[in-house]
Parts: structure tokens; sequence; C-alpha cells
């Protein structure tokens, strides 16, 4: 769809620009509260199931990823101070905006899982929800943007996840692969605004 990419483009073009004193500020932050990298890349499933490396600002002590936990839920001790702040306001996702640029993202579509997850799919729903670009945003990010708070209150996270969690993502993806289109994603991208800053 050419014209969802020149939307793309255009805002996340717009949006890198417009916030490099905020990334300054941001790295900055990073760099004082802990040792390690101001980035966290990590692998995702993308589209038509192609792996890419997703940008986040690091928000775990260096040595976090270690451990190989692949949820991370409130209070989770591998999460820094100002990991904490950037994750409550959605602020460590803004790097994907590179990710839009490079053509791996969308601003709005389904959130791109790691692989152990998206194995987990349906087949059927796992091929529809592959056929578009994944995105920062979607319905189901703001419906969860209090997952990690709701994990934490479960005896197994990652249970709870694949049983409760992933099915109302994917009935989410598969309403936006549906009814996608450039109204739509404004209407989402104004829903997360409001979610972040209410």
């Amino acid at each position: 769809m050419i014209a969802k990419r020149v939307f793309d483009l255009f805002f996340s073009v717009i949006g890198l620009l417009f916030l490099v004193p905020v990334f300054l500020l941001i790295a900055i932050w990073i760099k004082l509260d802990s040792p390690g990298p101001v980035f966290f890349r990590h692998v995702r499933v993308g589209r038509f199931g192609e792996p890419f490396r997703i940008f986040k600002f690091r928000t775990m002590r260096a040595e976090g990823e270690a451990t190989g936990k692949q949820i991370t839920v409130r209070d989770d001790i591998r999460i820094t101070r100002a990991g904490r702040f950037l994750r409550r306001y959605k602020l460590d996702e803004l790097p994907q905006l590179l990710n839009v640029v490079r053509g791996e993202m969308s601003l709005v579509g389904p959130r791109p899982e790691v692989l152990c997850y998206v194995t987990l799919y349906p087949e059927g729903v796992r091929e529809k929800v592959l056929s578009v670009p994944p995105g920062i945003t979607d319905y189901a990010s703001i419906e969860y943007m209090d997952e990690n708070a709701l994990l934490a209150d479960a005896d197994d996270p990652e249970t709870v996840y694949i049983e409760r969690v992933m099915p109302a993502k994917l009935r989410n993806y598969e309403r936006y692969v549906a009814e996608r289109s450039i109204g739509m994603d404004l209407k989402i991208i104004l829903a997360t605004l409001k979610a972040i800053t209410r």
C-alpha cells in the first residue's frame, strides 16, 4: 500500500527530526543511570516472517537479557531507574521510528513479537498477522498499556501471557489487518498519545 508507506515515511522522518533533542537527553540519562549501550536491539519477526532487529532505548541493566526471560513485569529487578520512566511513557519505543524509515516497521500495525511466541500463533492467524508490516502501536498496545502490571500479579506470567494476553492481542491484530486504512492509523495514533499522557 503505497499511500501507507508514504504516510509512514513522512511522519517518521518528521518525528525523528523533531525528537533529536529528546533522544539526546534520554541517551545521556541512560548512560548516567547505568553502564551499557544506549540502544537495545532484539530480533523480532517482521512481515512474511522475516526477522529484523528492533530498536529500543535500553531500559534494563546491560546484563539483564542474559537471564533469557522474554517477559518483563512491573518491579522487574532488571529494569533501571531511567528504564521505569521510559517504559511508563513508552519513550523506549521511540527509536523504532528508525525501523519505520528502514521499511521494517510501520507506525501502526501488529506489534512485532519474538519467534518463540509467533510459533504459537494458530497457522491461519499467523499468516494474516504477518501479512502486514509490524507497527509501533495498535489497538492491542492501547488495550494492554499496563501489561507489565497485569503480569506482575500472576503466579506464572508467561502462562498468563500465552493463554490470556496473546489471544486478545491476536484478535486486535486480525481486526486491524481486516479494516486497516490511513484514517484508522490516524485514529490509533491519536488514541495512543491520549493513553500515554492520561
